[in-house]
């Protein structure tokens, strides 16, 4: 072991000594970002390359999230604004992404898959693949729901979620103007794609970029938010705890 990597232990096991007993996130959301900017910096050729690296630090950072007893995260992997990018871009990313999720539902690892985003957006054989990844979880325990958040928009995701409500009145033989009476907050949020979870009590971003891009509008109301300056291979296990040890030390005050 280097004097550096000595250093990062002993550093990991102070930050970990001093967030016991304090309050954990129940629900934590990631946006996996800067794996493109990683590669260009480490110099390689295809920035592929970093998103390959960037899946790979997932798995490590969920074994994290179940050491710390986060029970869900949502993790950011696709935009709906990605779409739009280049098939020569987009497809080697989506391919990336579904081995990731493939490998996530692998026999062996602890989470429960949920797909969460417009997968109608995505190539056939894509979508059925995330699918079947996710009814391969169902049922498991031992470790966090991890939502796979692909082709996912927060407008997007509002926009599906009004839709489903007025299909579900409609099919009860309600009118719009009924509706519109009674209609709240939760008649929404029952129909979100992350339904019956408790909403994001924080929100890390890698890369230093401050801004949302759309994730998790509705549920990041009253969210604790962590910008992490690293680009999102480069994120360790100190970065993890350290976004933790902030969220511990902050006053949440909902709004107020």
């Amino acid at each position: 072991m280097s004097l550096r990597d000595l250093i990062y232990s002993v550093y990991e096991r102070r930050l970990t000594a001093k967030l016991a007993g304090k309050p954990v996130p129940k629900h934590v959301g990631v946006m996996c970002d800067g794996n493109r900017r990683w590669a260009r910096e480490m110099g390689f050729l295809d920035p592929n390359d970093g998103h390959r690296v960037g899946a790979a630090k997932i798995k490590e950072v969920l074994g994290w999230c179940d050491q710390a007893g986060i029970g869900h995260v949502t993790l950011y992997l696709l935009a709906t604004d990605n779409l739009r990018r280049p098939a020569s871009e987009l497809d080697p990313l989506v391919q990336i992404i579904e081995d990731l999720v493939v490998e996530l539902a692998e026999e062996g690892n602890p989470w429960r898959l949920r797909m969460v985003g417009a997968l109608d957006l995505l190539p056939a054989q894509t979508a059925a693949a995330l699918k079947s990844a996710e009814e391969r979880t169902r049922g498991r325990v031992g470790g966090a729901q991890v939502n796979a958040a692909v082709g996912y928009g927060g407008r997007r995701e509002i926009a599906d979620a009004v839709r489903s409500l007025l299909w579900e009145h409609a099919a009860a033989g309600g009118t719009i103007e009924e509706l519109a009476e009674v209609l709240d907050v939760e008649h929404i949020a029952e129909h979100l794609y992350t339904k019956g979870q408790p909403d994001p009590d924080l929100v890390i971003r890698t890369s230093g970029e401050q801004r949302l891009s759309g994730f998790l509008l509705w549920q990041s109301a009253h969210s604790e938010f962590y910008f992490c300056e690293l680009n999102w291979p480069d994120f360790r296990r100190v970065d993890f705890l350290r976004a933790l040890r902030s969220y511990a030390n902050r006053q949440r005050r909902y709004g107020a």
